[in-house]
Parts: C-alpha cells; sequence; structure tokens
C-alpha cells in the first residue's frame, strides 16, 4: 500500500480549484448505459473510484474515447454503449469487479431499464458501517423487477420484461437509491412518481442530462418526482458540478492550515449550507463572484445556540449537512476555541477515526458510535505528528489535514483510499506549500 509523509507546520497560500464531483460522476456515467448513442461528459475527476467504473464499463463493451474537439473543462469522455456484451454481463469476473465498488450499484437500473435483466453482488466501497440497498430494490420491485438469488455464487438476479410506471414513498431519501430507481424509470411503461426522493444537486443533475437524452421528468430539486416514461433515449452532453465535499475539505484545510487560500469556481448555489457550517465554526469564508476566499485567522470560535448551548451539528439529507465532511468538521474543530458536538446519524462507524486524532492531542469524548464532543485547544496545544491509516475516503482527508497543522512529521497509510475521492491531492496541496511526499 502506498502513504503519505507529511511535514506539518507549513502554511498553505494561493488558488486551487476544485474538481469534477466524484458522486455525480458515478451517477451519470452509468446512466450512459441508457442509450446506444454517444454521450460526452465534461469535467470528470481522475480519481480512481470513476477509473475503476470506466474501466468496468469498458470491460462489457462501452467504447470511452476522449474527444479531440471540444474544449477541455477537467477529464472530457464520450461513451457509447452501442453493443454490450451481455455473456460477460454475467460471468464471474464481471461480478467480482462490481463487488470492488460501491458504484457498481448504480448500472442496475440503466442496465434493467434497457436489457431488461442485471446481476448484482454485494459491493464495495468505504468500511463506515452498514450501507443497506433495500431502497433500491423496493423501488425496482415496484416498477415489476424480480428477484432470484443464487447462493452458490452469492448474487442475485434481477429481471422484468416490462418496467411499468409505479407510485412509490421510499423508506429513505437515499442518493444512490433514488438515482438508480430513476435511471430504472425513465424507459418504463408509464408514469412513476417518487415520494421522499433525494434531491441532492447531483441528483439534480443526473435528471437534467436524462432530459438532455429525451426523458421527462417533472419535481427536480424537490422529493416528490414524475417521471413519464419513454421508449428509447439518446445521445446528450453534460458537464459535472465542483465536488462540494472537496470544496468543504479546502475550507476546512485553509481555516487550520491556510494563510489565505482562494477556492476557485466553487458552484457557490450547489454548495447549500457548506459555507455557512464552517462559519458557524467561526471560519471566515468571503464569497467574491463564484469563488470562495478563506483569509488568514490566528483563532476562529465556534457559535452556541441562541440560548447558550453547545453548537451541535448533525448530518442530514439535502439540504441539510452532508455526512461526508462530518470527518472535516471534527478535525477543524480540534484547533477551534470552544466546544461543539457533532452527531452522525447515518452511518455507525464513521466515527471511530478520531482515536488517531486523540492520539495526535485532540480533545475529543466518543460518545457512542455517532456522537462526538469536541474540546478546541484554540491553537494553544498543536496536534503532534502521527503514523495512522486511512479507513475511509473522508477520514483520509481529514487525517491529511489534521497532519498538515501537526508538529513534526506524519504518516498516512492505505492512501488509496484518499485516492478514490481526491484526485492527485499532493500534487495540488504541494503547489499551495504544502510538503506531502508519496511513498508507492
Amino acid at each position: 500500500m502506498a502513504a503519505f509523509i507529511i511535514e506539518g507546520g507549513h502554511p498553505l497560500s494561493g488558488t486551487i480549484q476544485p474538481q469534477g464531483a466524484k458522486n455525480e460522476a458515478l451517477q451519470v456515467i452509468c446512466a450512459t448505459l441508457l442509450t446506444s448513442e454517444a454521450v460526452t461528459i465534461s469535467n470528470i475527476p481522475n480519481i480512481r473510484d470513476v477509473q475503476t467504473l470506466i474501466q468496468l464499463l469498458k470491460d462489457i463493451g462501452v467504447k470511452v474515447e476522449a474527444p479531440s474537439d471540444l474544449p477541455r473543462q477537467g477529464e472530457v469522455l464520450t461513451f457509447q454503449a452501442s453493443d454490450l456484451n451481455l455473456d460477460y454481463l454475467e460471468s464471474d469476473a464481471f461480478v467480482q469487479k462490481c463487488a470492488q465498488l460501491r458504484g457498481s450499484v448504480m448500472m442496475i437500473g440503466p442496465l434493467l431499464a434497457r436489457m431488461g435483466k442485471a446481476i448484482i453482488a454485494k459491493p464495495g466501497g468505504d468500511k463506515i458501517g452498514r450501507r443497506r440497498l433495500d431502497t433500491h430494490f423496493l423501488g425496482f420491485e415496484r416498477l415489476g423487477a424480480h428477484f432470484n438469488p443464487v447462493p452458490e455464487r452469492g448474487v442475485y438476479e434481477i429481471g422484468a420484461t416490462q418496467l411499468k410506471g409505479s407510485y412509490m414513498l421510499l423508506d429513505e431519501a437515499s442518493v444512490t437509491g433514488t438515482a438508480n430507481i430513476i435511471m430504472a424509470a425513465v424507459m418504463a411503461r408509464g408514469t412513476t412518481t417518487i415520494y421522499n426522493a433525494a434531491c441532492e444537486p447531483y441528483v439534480q443533475q443526473l435528471c437534467r442530462m436524462l432530459c438532455g437524452m429525451g426523458a421527462r421528468i417533472s419535481g427536480i430539486g424537490s422529493n416528490l418526482l414524475t417521471i413519464e416514461g419513454v421508449s428509447t433515449l439518446h445521445g446528450t452532453s453534460h458537464v459535472i458540478l465542483p465536488d462540494m465535499i472537496e470544496v468543504g475539505s479546502f475550507i476546512g484545510m485553509a481555516a487550520m492550515v491556510g494563510n489565505g487560500v482562494r477556492i476557485k469556481n466553487v458552484s457557490l448555489p450547489d454548495l447549500g449550507i457548506i459555507p455557512n457550517t464552517f462559519r458557524r465554526m467561526g471560519i471566515k469564508v468571503k464569497v467574491e463572484g463564484d469563488d470562495l476566499f478563506i483569509p488568514t485567522a490566528r483563532h476562529y470560535e465556534i457559535q452556541s445556540f441562541i440560548d447558550g448551548t453547545i453548537m451541535t451539528l448533525a448530518d442530514a439529507p439535502w439540504p441539510g449537512l452532508t455526512p461526508d465532511l462530518l470527518s472535516v468538521l471534527i478535525t477543524v474543530a480540534t484547533q477551534a476555541r470552544g466546544s461543539v458536538l457533532v452527531h452522525q446519524k447515518m452511518f455507525e462507524s464513521r466515527l471511530f477515526f478520531v482515536d488517531k486524532l486523540i492520539d495526535m492531542g485532540a480533545q475529543i469524548i466518543l460518545c457512542d458510535p455517532h456522537r462526538a464532543v469536541v474540546v478546541g485547544h484554540d491553537r494553544k496545544v498543536q496536534l503532534k505528528a502521527g503514523r495512522m491509516s486511512s479507513p475511509d475516503i473522508r477520514a483520509g482527508i481529514a487525517l491529511l489535514i489534521a497532519a498538515l497543522s501537526a508538529k513534526g512529521t506524519s504518516r498516512i497509510e492505505n492512501i488509496e483510499q484518499i485516492d478514490r475521492g481526491y484526485e492527485h491531492i499532493e500534487e495540488r496541496l504541494n503547489a499551495l506549500g504544502a510538503h506531502i511526499t508519496r511513498i508507492p
């Protein structure tokens, strides 16, 4: 496994631009399976999870090319799923590759809609607790799909002669579940109504791309979607949003070790409450056009509620606070003035990385798997360097931020986890003044 060697204590300054959104990329790339025509996608992040998904599509026969006649905005690729290898879709090799990537689950909806069948194994991804797929399966069943377990292979075969539109009330506002059901429903016969749908900007982007392909979707941006099925979809072009999680990560990084950092082209309307959440931590976040500027600040003080009680930050479905930033917020709070209670509701193992911050000198009380109280040092006690391993993408970037602010030289192992979500992160941060070395 690769590792980062981080020499802490070097201030960061300058301009950095967020990559394309990982979560949107995984959805819209899977959506290219819905048509035999070419679909061009711009601003694709060059990260491990996206590379794995693209290779998986190539393996099943999707043609993937980089057009030479288009202006580049991030990675630009054209996908054409005109000649899929249906035999490979049922092979053990395909199942094994799907099991390595959680995003592969979003291939089910498009394959079910266009081919009438799909196969699913337990997908991979972050080890952050139970991440059930019931919402996906219940939605497919409402559309008329049937499941056939194959115990000897550890998979489910999913099939449908003709998907039929239906009303459904989702048991949870699952982002991937909503996206998967939408992609199955766009070619179902009749009208599908999805209530309690996730409405994150990335789901909105998927819906807009599908409408550009000829789908009929209304209610975009709300938790009530209506989809009128069509018989075929055609090609289109689509630009992926900047990654809001990377924007939030850079805000936290600039607060802890920044000497004036500009985050460029953030698509401010699609950040929701992220900037204000950091402002509640006492961090100055200046809006300048579509850029965010985080000035140098010796101190930042966590606000309290109006009645004087301790600030609580809790994750929630959009437009609430994304759970993917709680790890960063915990790390930032370690050097704030004041205390904060962080309540992680959605994943029972995501807070366990805090023991590594405690080893670095942070004052954190892990109340239970879902809640942690952080008592800030107000920079009076600097975190100390350590050796640690990245358990998941978001904990990995949080530990990297901690190491950048720490006294001494830290080592972070299993950085393949960080690579799954952050593009060439050490090169981009070193350009701002960080001292990070990758050890292969």
